[in-house]
């Protein structure tokens, strides 16, 4: 049953509301949920009893790009999958087999590739086409035969048949002047394991198909279209440019290249500008007037050869630093049930990589089925894809896999889509009031007046006896042994991580700890592996923090500015209420959607703006702890001084540079608005009641609710304000 919207009245205006919903604890909880449980609310509605999270598809989470689009969406028009360009291996026999001597190139040459692919000890100097045709048979057949040899040898005939493939379909859409649309389409050849056949390969290939570039990464060998080939076509002939990336990929010393005569002065400019530009560092250019030069005929020809230095200092080619170039796949990653560093330790295990070559924009629930942006260096598109079945065993899926230039960064998205079933609906412990009602004027009061913008529990570590602000705290003062401990403390479980962990603290016998731990625990053995290595020593525990990410080393930091962050706004709204007062901060740029503003946009509100009600509430933030933020001029201000010196942080610069850590700090609103929400209530007949342990309550009523919150806000922490209770 779909219930109609209906907009209760505003009872009263928030300066009103009494001092009791502004409450604080702030006494230490070994517990985060009790500590979560003093936090404030900021609307005066009553609330309702509920059960989320009941099963994974009861919470689901959808990330919202920077363009505003949800990445569970399949985008064709940004995908250029290698099966678009690649036959399926089962039609190669349907099709006749590849004569890769007839191939024909752009340009209405229409030299044969035996033709082009002739191999030459000394100069290459292109003559006129009858000459030229009949040095051809010659001079070719070794070189072809070595590179053939080699292809056969190294590559498998599947192999040899896709390459082969590939290289026709690059030709025939250059000429087809259909330019490529999206990422550069790319082969891996798979991983060639002996180095010398490795070297043979990218030769060979090279040699056969100069308009194609091969790129080594580790053990593996992908093949791409050489884009610069296709560009020296519009200047020069196809055999010219055929035979020019033939030379350079050869590096003979002191052999050169000769491009045809050419009587246009500036077209020889042209070519001059390109090789140089594009190659310089290897090869140098000059223009010479032909031998047989006259006042009639003043044809001037380009002579290429390699610099000197080229060889003295072995200076890799334009060609080969492509070679180098980092290789980024980006997808989107679908996980249930499944904690997103554990996610990201099986992918790399599978990839043959570490996670830190994995970078996603925000981390996300663990409870839930989530969906989210992820790129992987080192990594080509194919690759992924052929671990696709192997992860669907860890509850995951992978799609929209694409090549991309770089990484994402931590806070690059708008936001997340969330799609919530609250069951086992009930009333407020002595409420005599309608529940239906109930529930209507929480999700209006809500949806108008926005909840308190605070960090949710995920953000502090679902442990009950260490938190992730507590290891933050202990790097923030340098306490490196004592942020290593904390990191392996158990909790009171008996299961193969907290024996591993446990077995740490009482032996310090980090080999015989890693041992116990199993794979997918990629960080805690990445730590156990640097202490083994260096020891448990204040540098040895330095080093094993390096064992993480950067990102991953912030965000302890980060969880303990965010735990004194949520402090912070209970003290702010317990001693202020819902005014906007002297020595406030508020934001200029009205409703922001990113904490991360300037300084500049940070206004300290003065006595005459307070009396004039200047600002809203919504425009008030309060800063995260950095070394580049300004604190309220108020009891608030005051109080962040005395919990820095509580902690013993009353002269921390928020550097810390043993680890590389430096945190300028930023600015967060104080309440935020869900956007879009909408919700439903329905019979749990109507909808899927599957739970973990196939357990229903007997209520008859559960709520779906859909919304999208900005970056940095938390789901959990919205329905909360709407429920009035912990969730």
């Amino acid at each position: 049953m779909r219930i109609p919207d209906m907009r209760t009245a505003l009872r009263g205006d928030l300066n009103l509301l009494e001092a009791r919903h502004y409450y604080l604890r702030m006494e230490e909880d070994t517990d985060y949920g009790n500590r979560f449980s003093s936090l404030c609310y900021i609307n005066d509605h009553v609330g309702f009893l509920g059960t989320i999270k009941s099963s994974p598809s009861d919470f689901v989470v959808i990330e919202i790009d920077e363009q505003g689009q949800l990445v569970n969406k399949t985008t064709d028009e940004h995908l250029y999958k290698i099966n678009n360009i690649l036959p399926e291996p089962n039609n190669f026999a349907k099709k006749t087999k590849l004569d890769l001597q007839n191939l024909s190139f752009e340009g209405g040459h229409n030299q044969e590739l035996g033709t082009l692919s002739r191999c030459s000890n000394g100069d290459h100097n292109h003559q006129s086409t009858s000459e030229s045709e009949a040095t051809i048979d010659d001079g070719t057949s070794k070189c072809e035969e070595e590179t053939a040899d080699v292809l056969g040898s190294v590559l498998d005939k599947k192999t040899n048949e896709l390459l082969n493939q590939f290289a026709y379909n690059i030709k025939e859409k250059w000429n087809s002047e259909t330019e490529l649309v999206g990422p550069s389409p790319e082969l891996s050849l798979g991983r060639i394991l002996d180095k010398n056949q490795r070297a043979s390969l990218h030769s060979a290939i090279r040699q056969k198909f100069p308009y194609l570039i091969t790129v080594g990464k580790k053990s593996e060998i992908v093949v791409k279209p050489n884009f610069e080939y296709k560009e020296l076509c519009h200047l020069v002939s196809e055999e010219e440019a055929f035979d020019f990336f033939k030379y350079l990929d050869a590096k003979k010393e002191n052999s050169k290249f000769t491009f045809k005569p050419d009587a246009n002065k500036d077209h020889r400019k042209a070519v001059h500008h390109f090789v140089n530009k594009k190659f310089g560092n290897l090869v140098e250019t000059k223009s010479f007037s032909e031998l047989n030069y006259s006042a009639d005929n003043p044809n001037v020809v380009i002579t290429v050869k390699f610099r000197e230095k080229a060889y003295k200092h072995r200076k890799r080619s334009h060609l080969e630093c492509q070679e180098r170039k980092v290789i980024y796949t980006a997808f989107t990653l679908r996980k249930e049930n499944l904690e997103m560093f554990e996610a990201v330790g099986f992918l790399a295990i599978q990839l043959g990589v570490i996670p830190s070559d994995f970078s996603y924009a925000g981390l996300k629930d663990k409870k839930a089925i989530t969906y989210q942006a992820m790129v992987v260096r080192k990594v080509t598109p194919e690759r992924l894809k052929n671990i696709e079945k192997e992860i669907e065993k860890k509850r995951m899926n992978v799609f929209n896999i694409r090549s991309v230039d770089e990484s994402l960064r931590l806070g690059q998205l708008k936001g997340n889509h969330f799609d919530i079933i609250i069951r086992n609906l009930k009333k407020q412990i002595n409420d005599s009031s309608d529940l239906k009602e109930r529930i209507l004027e929480a999700i209006e009061n809500v949806k108008t007046k926005g909840f308190v913008n605070y960090y949710g529990p995920q953000r502090f570590g679902k442990g009950r006896k260490v938190h992730t602000d507590q290891i933050g705290l202990a790097l923030l003062k340098t306490e490196m042994v004592k942020a290593i401990k904390l990191f392996l403390t158990p909790e009171d479980l008996d299961d193969p991580v907290n024996r591993a962990k446990k077995h740490f603290l009482q032996t310090e016998d980090a080999k015989g700890a890693r041992s116990l731990l199993p794979e997918f625990k990629v960080r805690e053995r990445a730590v156990l592996g640097s202490l083994h290595r260096f020891g448990m020593t204040e540098e040895g525990c330095i080093q094993a923090w390096f064992s993480f990410p950067h990102s991953m080393r912030i965000f302890y930091v980060h969880a303990y500015s965010s735990k004194i962050w949520n402090e912070a706004v209970s003290y702010r709204l317990a001693t202020y209420g819902s005014r906007v007062v002297e020595g406030d901060l508020v934001c200029l740029d009205g409703d922001v959607d990113d904490e991360h503003f300037p300084n500049g946009n940070v206004h300290l509100v003065t006595k005459e703006e307070e009396s004039a009600n200047t600002y809203a509430m919504h425009q008030v933030v309060l800063p995260i702890l950095g070394y580049n933020i300004q604190y309220p001029k108020n009891k608030v201000g005051q109080w962040y001084q005395e919990m820095l010196s509580r902690d013993g942080l009353h002269t921390c610069r928020f550097k810390v540079p043993a680890l590389k850590l430096n945190v300028p700090g930023c600015y967060r609103q104080i309440l935020k608005c869900p956007h879009n929400l909408s919700y439903q209530l329905i019979e749990d007949h109507e909808i899927d009641v599957k739970t973990e342990d196939s357990c229903i309550s007997e209520a008859t009523l559960s709520l779906f609710i859909s919304f999208d919150l900005d970056s940095s806000c938390y789901a959990t922490v919205c329905l909360r304000e709407i429920m009035k209770h912990d969730v």
